[in-house]
């Protein structure tokens, strides 16, 4: 189910993506030859509405759009250079537009899913005042420090603590006087006296029981408290308004949208200066436990990580390497300066070196990520 799940995602992405390239195509007067469900062999033709044929084809990882003329070979073989619906003979602005089309519907896709997330309801950070009206009230660990009694006992951030028991009792949110909130959770610690504690955590979806021995000297305002070195917040689903989560939800998707911005940024620098840490990426195995995990936390969950997907796909395609958006626009932006087009052929074995270039990024990430699941 996971999987599938992870299909239908990456499907959506990337239809999402290319139906921007196709409706600025057509917009700009360029002749489109096809939209396709899935990539070639084709397996069936699903209708053809004038020049456009729609098809669906047999390997179902996305989706593409022929315009032509695109590549330039087509254009010079074909039409002798002559056909102004081509790709290649419409004006370098609308190539352009055409190209960036793509990305920007991945954030305005992105926009949408998020703001469906808040009106849906996802977990956040709830201030005292929020906790009443909150439904799935969690006590959620947001930071661990190293070498302490809660990095030894193997709690790391984004777990939550559901329960936990020593010697003298229990604390159990929801019962008794025991709420999910950061001082009660820190006051049963501190009454522990040093004694182990019995602490239940969830971990990806999986309930674990983890045990840790509070310490004295982790607080340096309070050095003679018995802590576990662990910072923890409130969590809880609190649905928005249509109208707020319209706003809240383009200020997060810009927010998101400048992170993962600087993130690949720095990435891509180190890849090419050979000190990337492949340990803060994630290939298709990667996302794919992330998806399936975000799907058994609902709906709202399930919608932020594709947004946040969405966004990363949107902000690769614009960068400058060759068989990607960004490359095929830095083309068009060198073909203005220099008033002449680049010679197809050049242009493909540039394409192609870019291309593989990025297969062999895919095929370390993936491994890498294959060797996190394996160790």
């Amino acid at each position: 189910m996971e999987i599938l799940i992870f299909i239908l995602v990456i499907v959506a992405l990337i239809v999402v993506h290319e139906f921007g390239h196709f409706v600025a195509a057509k917009l700009s007067g360029m002749r489109v030859d096809e939209f396709g469900l899935g990539y070639p062999p084709r397996a069936a033709t699903i209708a053809t509405v004038g020049e456009t044929r729609y098809t669906l084809n047999w390997i179902p990882f996305g989706g593409f759009v022929k315009i032509y003329g695109e590549d330039g070979l087509e254009n010079e073989q074909q039409a002798g250079g002559g056909n102004q619906r081509a790709f290649a003979n419409r004006p370098r602005v609308l190539q352009a537009i055409v190209l960036i089309a793509g990305v920007a519907m991945n954030l305005l896709f992105a926009y949408a899913l998020i703001t469906g997330a808040l009106i849906a309801g996802t977990p956040r950070a709830l201030a005292p005042d929020d906790v009443a009206t909150a439904s799935h009230v969690q006590l959620a660990v947001a930071g661990v420090l190293s070498n302490s009694p809660a990095a030894l006992a193997g709690i790391i951030a984004g777990d939550t603590i559901t329960s936990a028991v020593d010697s003298h009792g229990a604390w159990h949110p929801g019962t008794g006087d025991d709420t999910a909130d950061p001082e009660s959770f820190t006051q049963f610690v501190s009454r522990s006296e040093g004694g182990p504690l019995i602490l239940s955590v969830v971990h990806n979806g999986v309930n674990s029981s983890l045990t840790a021995i509070p310490v004295r000297g982790i607080v340096p305002d309070d050095p003679s408290r018995y802590a576990l070195g662990v910072e923890v917040a409130t969590i809880g689903v609190i649905p928005l308004s249509v109208g707020e989560a319209f706003v809240e939800g383009a200020q997060l998707t810009w927010g998101a949208t400048k992170l993962t911005a600087v993130g690949l940024w720095q990435f891509f620098s180190s890849v090419f200066t050979l000190t990337a840490n492949f340990s803060q990426v994630a290939g298709p195995v990667g996302i794919a436990g992330v998806v399936g995990s975000a799907s058994m936390e609902g709906v709202g969950s399930l919608l932020s990580i594709m947004a946040i997907i969405s966004i990363n796909l949107a902000i690769i395609n614009l960068i400058p390497v060759p068989a990607l958006d960004g490359g095929r626009l830095l083309f068009v932006i060198i073909e203005g300066f220099i008033r002449r087009p680049i010679r197809p052929r050049i242009a493909q074995t540039v394409n192609s070196i870019g291309f593989a270039f990025l297969v062999l990024l895919m095929l370390v990430v993936t491994a890498h990520d294959i060797f996190k699941i394996l160790g």
